[in-house]
């Protein structure tokens, strides 16, 4: 005789749950004795789970947890309730965990007992000694799973996924209102299509979720004879569905009813004032859900509105230039803040005709309505400004000054509307598209960074002023520089430098490794891996002392002249100007050298090249009374590069050689150029003078500067 044979016949059911799949065998007793077909079964764990008490269900999950971790037996009695959550008889399971890697299966039987477990009366008596506790377990549970709905979508797919104690329904469908008619939300349970003939339905029309928004009482309809009497006119839409019982109960947010709830059953319920109270709380934790995420989705509408209304379309149609641009809005409240960027087409004729564009970059104090609304009249007055032809210095100043006025308004000290003034970082770039040259001014704005050919990433020094709105009369000096073909100038706001935890030092490291690891020549590609390494999931845990700072916007503009010659005969090159009344800015441009000599070979020549630039400065901002200009450029020979640094002056009086004593602290120039250089030398120009030296890097890599 077969074991399944002997174990029938002392009416003992034999199981086997996999853990891994979720899937339980069940033999034609253990079937039986669950209420079903007594014969051999396969379900789910979803399907085996309806059939217990929930109460009971938690309750053998710890059992088991506790078997499987110490290797024991897990043992347990249990409820097994019909389809009409009745207790139908009580069993006891009793089954051996085997565990495979982290994954295990039960193996066990299932034996009905004659005692009725305590809190119930017997069989087919309705749930009611652990409804209580089962019910606030899964209201619990249901208003976390709403709370965390961020979309109208998610509501609808938490709310299909509930199951509650004893009597879940079969099909469930959400109704609003547009106007005076009915309209379908989202529904569960149902074909797509079948909510057709309930679309655009009156609110007039003999039809329950009609009836409970015009009144806002809930209806229970616990059989179909019930719908058929009360709503004679719409139950021939109802009957196809084949529902035994219905509940709809209206959705109501301070005190305004939004909508209806339908909860449909295929099979009959009482609606005792238990499950009534169960439906009215799941209404009530629903209605809210939707309205917070209608204000959420509303929100993000509006930030998209916003965002399209005040970010230009960049760059179609301008011949020699690629242009890419990013906006990311802090992840809070409206989605949008003072963050922008712009790109304007300048009157041409001023220059002889050459093209130019304007490329404007800012950030507005605040993450709020008034920042947006802000950044959008200040990028209107820089427009118009810049439209007028004025220099990036004169546009600069009178948007400092509109900004000024903007903020007259408000007191110092946070009084008036809004909080207090504003002010805004801003910088502005005008572009000569035929040469490459960039006149930039800057006001409290982080400096571009210039990507050349070869990779090479320099961080460009450049003069500036105070944010805007500051000081209703800032000067805001201008700094030149050439972009040439082939390279690529970034501009961006503070936000994609210390997202993620980083200060603007650290934070520029991780963009200047993003940009030279970059390959091609795609911008779009280079501003989304730009965006998307600082703003993804990693960025936001970081840890340390600098992981308190907060999130910001973040805009990036990035402009690319396209190539007129090959990779391999573009040089690399750098230029600034360090005036009498910034001598700090020596230390800026030993750091230029530097970079653009981040993989020279001789570790050696790149100290002298650095020590040899900064005697160089020196000495015009000691011996002269005008500004230093210096020029850097690292070039491809026929065996190996070239440094060929030049420092230019107004003076026309040249350098002399002199033997400086062991205690002097002046005169060593020319003596360690003389030491340090390939070649040196001294060229007047017209106004002025040049001071030059050379290097050849004596093993430079393969293909030279390529």
């Amino acid at each position: 005789m077969r074991t399944e044979d002997v174990l029938a016949a002392i009416a003992t059911g034999l199981w086997r749950w996999d853990n891994a799949s979720g899937i339980v065998s069940l033999d034609a007793e253990a079937a039986r004795l669950l209420g079903l077909p007594a014969e051999p079964v396969r379900l789910t764990e979803a399907a085996v789970r309806s059939r217990f008490h929930p109460v009971d269900w938690n309750e053998i999950d710890g059992v088991v947890n506790l078997a499987v971790a110490e290797g024991t037996l897990a043992e347990a009695r249990l409820r097994i309730m019909d389809e009409s959550g009745r207790v139908i008889r009580t069993v006891r399971s009793r089954s051996k965990p085997l565990v495979e890697g982290g994954d295990y299966q039960l193996v066990g039987t299932i034996q009905e007992v004659a005692e009725p477990q305590p809190g119930t009366a017997g069989p087919h008596t309705p749930i009611t000694g652990d409804w209580r506790r089962s019910r606030e377990a899964f209201l619990l549970d249901a208003g976390r799973a709403l709370a965390e709905a961020r979309s109208t979508a998610e509501v609808l797919r938490v709310a299909a996924s509930l199951s509650m104690p004893g009597f879940s329904p079969d099909g469930l469908a959400v109704f609003g209102m547009s106007g005076e008619r009915l309209t379908v939300i989202g529904h569960h349970g149902q074909r797509d299509g079948d909510e057709g003939p309930f679309t655009s339905m009156s609110l007039a029309t003999d039809y329950p979720a009609a009836e409970v928004v015009r009144t806002g009482r809930a209806i229970y309809l616990p059989s179909p004879e019930e719908y058929r009497r009360r709503f004679p006119t719409t139950w021939p839409l109802a009957e196809p569905f084949e529902r035994q019982s219905w509940a709809f109960v209206p959705l109501v947010v301070a005190g305004r009813t939004m909508g209806a709830w339908m909860a449909a059953f295929k099979h009959p319920v009482a609606f005792t004032p238990d499950e009534r109270s169960v439906l009215t709380t799941v209404a009530r934790m629903l209605a809210q859900a939707l309205a917070r995420a209608g204000v959420a989705e509303s929100e993000r509408e509006l930030s998209l509105g916003l965002q399209r209304t005040m970010m230009p379309v960049l760059g179609p149609g301008i011949p020699g230039i690629q242009v890419a641009a990013r906006y990311v809005p802090t992840g809070g409240g409206l989605q949008v803040g003072g963050d922008w960027y712009d790109m304007i087409r300048l009157p041409g004729g001023r220059r002889g005709g050459a093209g130019r564009i304007a490329l404007v970059i800012g950030d507005v104090q605040g993450h709020d309505v008034r920042a947006a609304a802000l950044m959008g009249q200040l990028r209107i007055a820089l427009r118009a400004y810049a439209s007028e032809g004025h220099r990036p210095d004169a546009v600069l100043s009178r948007a400092s000054r509109f900004l000024y006025g903007v903020n007259d308004g408000y007191g110092v000290d946070g009084e008036g509307p809004g909080g207090g003034p504003r002010f805004a970082t801003c910088l502005y770039l005008e572009v000569d598209l035929e040469t490459g040259t960039v006149d930039i001014a800057r006001a409290g704005h982080p400096e571009p960074a210039v990507r050349m050919v070869d990779g090479t990433v320099l961080q460009r020094p450049t003069a500036g002023g105070l944010p805007l709105g500051i000081d209703a009369d800032t000067d805001y000096p201008t700094t030149r520089l050439t972009l040439d073909p082939g390279e690529t100038l970034m501009i961006c706001t503070d936000g994609l430098l210390e997202t993620g935890g980083h200060d603007l030092d650290s934070g520029w490291e991780r963009v200047r490794r993003l940009l030279e690891e970059h390959r091609g020549d795609d911008l779009e590609a280079l501003a989304d891996t730009l965006v998307e390494a600082v703003h993804g999931p990693g960025s936001h845990h970081t840890t340390g002392p600098l992981a308190d700072r907060r999130e910001d916007d973040i805009a990036v503009l990035l402009l690319s002249r396209r190539p007129a010659t090959t990779v391999r005969e573009t040089p690399r090159r750098t230029l600034m100007t360090i005036a009498q009344a910034e001598p700090e800015r020596i230390a800026e441009a030993r750091e230029q050298v530097r970079q653009l000599l981040h993989d020279w070979t001789d570790g050696d020549q790149l100290d002298a090249a650095v020590l040899m630039v900064s005697e160089m400065v020196t000495n015009v901002l000691v011996h002269t009374d005008g500004d230093a200009l210096l020029t850097a450029e690292v070039a491809c020979g026929e065996k190996s590069r070239r440094l060929r640094v030049e420092v230019s002056d107004t003076s026309d009086e040249l350098p002399h050689k002199r033997h400086p004593g062991e205690m002097a602290s002046s005169g060593r120039g020319l003596v360690l150029m003389e030491m340090l250089a390939d070649a040196w030398g001294v060229e007047p120009r017209g106004e002025g003078k040049t001071i030059w030296f050379e290097l050849r890097e004596p093993a430079g890599p393969e293909g030279c500067c390529g």
